[in-house]
């Protein structure tokens, strides 16, 4: 359906009409070709066009050879969710073509490599034939770089096809290669090739196009990996341990890229920070907890199974109160699962994660700018509460370009929390975990205190307030009580629920995470339709009195999450045993980022399947 010129998410199209800005492309190639470089220059350029762009990369688990699809999605409105088809398709892997050609709407577009002798057709589809052999070997290069050039080929043929200036692409281009033009050169020269072969051979015979927007200007265009490891180094890391797993690497990669330009002594040059690639995650987690205990603002960054490994040790972290972040960038489970795929599958395990009677807080963002915000308040708060804190993105969120405005610069001093000097302790007396204030949370010292009285023993057994070892039942309903409070105090600190009610609504919508983009979307529509709802999206656990009222509000309250059991509509059930049945679990996991069509399926009477 069309409607204004605009594609919607029922879209047939069977007549050419002009559709500016409002269209998705799938670009199938083979793992391991270059074909990052090609992908990222279009959307880059896109941007640099002022077009709203989003860019998703659907890659394999393996190093090179298997297929992969890089989804661009433009939208003038701004939506940046994956949309659940696309209409335009760039055809260079032959052993997907025909799955590829058969996910097409009617009316689309398949631009494929002409050297193929045969390919599926369909009456439907305008098909744009590109010899790319030709222009390969015009190229003159040798070995796996005709590989990578081939891919420059679509990239000046879409330009062509689509209007947008080679300028743009070429400065995209530049900024790849780091503005070396030597190695740029060759990529131009084949996409303007293909460009000037386009122009003079190609009738078009669709209705899409591209046009300048001024939406996007002064954005940044970023991944929330790197938002998360920038966040971090704001919010004064000293140290890093890890392991590296997919789809968390790229953020430790960050850390290492500018930490030595940004942390080193002025006058020796050394540096004041450490990362250490660890044996395992088991090993990571213990060296952080040690350097959480010794006063190093500490973290790490993981994926689920590294999660699972971590278990013991964040347990011991919750007990023993000692402060440490962990980024849990999550991919696709049971076990290996679909490890370059996205989901929100660790949110149960990791809020109970532990031994015995433990709860973790945990923060969820949903765009880069929230990666690098929680990148510096997490280490507050992991310094406030003294207790390890979990921040849970994705594999869309992570691994994925982004466009954003740019971040704002901190102007909040670190907060290191209830920590005590020599004097002090001198002057108060020190037990460690006594609550003086009735927060739950006690005073603590770093290591070094010149004070004899302000050692402690951060243990992980039964203890009572000076800390010593106890087994007494009364010192044990003591700590866990004081726990308790602890726990009920961080529903205070952590980052309150976006809230979007309207006036009128009969539905309430509970969301966390990049589910966000899907459901801003879908609610859109719906309410084009005349179904009202209103939202709320957590940003953390524990939750707190917002949630509670915003679900007494609704006589149905839906739960929207990319898991395939609603861990959080079961953990809502528990926060709110009074209301649990007014929660709705709509569930949903199938390894790629949540389509608005999806939400409005479900919310229209469609299957809760």
């Amino acid at each position: 359906m069309r409607q204004n010129g605009a594609v919607t998410e029922d879209v047939q199209l069977t007549q050419p009409a002009t559709i500016t800005n409002d269209f998705s492309i799938v670009v199938a190639t083979v793992n391991g070709t270059g074909s990052q470089t090609a992908n990222l220059a279009l959307l880059r350029a896109l941007m640099k066009m002022g077009i709203p762009v989003n860019g998703k990369n659907i890659f394999p688990s393996n190093i090179q050879g298997a297929p992969t699809w890089y989804h661009i999605r433009l939208s003038h409105e701004g939506y940046v969710a994956r949309r659940h088809t696309s209409e335009i398709l760039v055809a260079f892997n032959q052993a997907t073509v025909q799955q590829d050609i058969a996910k097409l709407p009617p009316g689309g577009v398949c631009i494929y490599n002409a050297d193929w002798r045969t390919i599926p057709h369909r009456d439907d589809l305008v098909y744009y034939p590109i010899p790319v052999n030709e222009f390969v070997v015009r190229s003159g290069l040798k070995g796996k770089l005709r590989d990578y050039i081939a891919n420059m080929v679509y990239v000046g043929a879409l330009a062509q096809l689509l209007g947008m200036p080679l300028p743009a692409l070429e400065e995209a281009l530049l900024k790849h290669f780091n503005g070396k033009r030597k190695l740029a050169e060759p990529n131009i020269e084949v996409m303007h090739a293909a460009h000037a072969f386009a122009e003079a051979n190609i009738v078009k015979a669709d209705p899409f196009a591209v046009s300048p927007m001024a939406v996007t200007e002064e954005t940044i265009v970023i991944t929330g990996n790197e938002a998360a490891a920038l966040g971090s180094i704001f919010g004064g890391v000293s140290f890093a341990a890890w392991y590296p797993i997919t789809p968390s690497t790229s953020l430790i990669d960050t850390l290492n890229e500018y930490l030595p330009r940004l942390r080193r002594d002025p006058e020796s040059g050394k540096a004041t920070y450490a990362v250490i690639q660890s044996e395992d995650e088991l090993a990571a987690i213990g060296m952080v907890l040690g350097a959480g205990w010794a006063g190093a603002r500490a973290m790490t960054a993981t994926s689920g199974p590294g999660i699972s490994l971590m278990a013991e040790f964040a347990g011991l972290g919750y007990f023993a109160e000692i402060p440490a972040v962990i980024w849990d960038v999550q991919r696709v489970g049971p076990s290996t699962g679909l490890p370059t795929r996205t989901s929100q599958g660790d949110v149960m395990f990791t809020y109970y994660l532990g031994h015995g009677d433990t709860k973790n807080v945990i923060l969820f963002p949903a765009t880069v700018k929230e990666c690098f915000e929680f990148g510096i308040s997490s280490f507050d708060l992991a310094d406030t509460l003294q207790a390890p804190i979990f921040v849970l993105s994705d594999l869309d969120l992570g691994m994925n370009n982004w466009t954003s405005a740019p971040f704002d610069y901190p102007t909040e001093p670190i907060n290191r929390g209830k920590v005590l000097s020599a004097q002090e302790v001198a002057e108060h007396g020190f037990a460690r975990y006594k609550d003086l204030d009735g927060d739950g949370i006690g005073h603590r010292t770093f290591p070094g205190n010149e004070n004899p009285a302000a050692a402690w023993l951060a243990r992980g057994t039964g203890h009572n307030e000076v800390p010593t070892y106890s087994e007494k039942p009364e010192d044990w309903l003591a700590n866990m009580n004081r726990l308790d409070r602890k726990f009920d105090t961080a529903r205070r600190l952590v980052p309150a629920p976006v809230l979007q009610e309207v006036e009128g609504a009969e539905i309430g919508i509970i969301a966390y995470g990049t589910t966000v983009y899907a459901i801003d979307e879908a609610r859109d529509r719906l309410a084009e339709a005349g179904i009202k709802s209103s939202y709320l999206r957590l940003r953390a656990l524990p939750v707190n009195e917002t949630v509670r009222e915003f679900i007494r509000r609704y006589p149905q309250v839906y739960v929207i999450e990319l898991n395939h059991d609603g861990q959080m509509h079961k953990i809502l059930q528990t926060e709110v045993p009074d209301m649990a049945a007014k929660l709705k679990s709509l569930a949903h996991l199938d390894g790629m980022p949540l389509t608005a069509k999806w939400v409005v399926d479900r919310l229209n009477g469609g299957s809760h399947e």
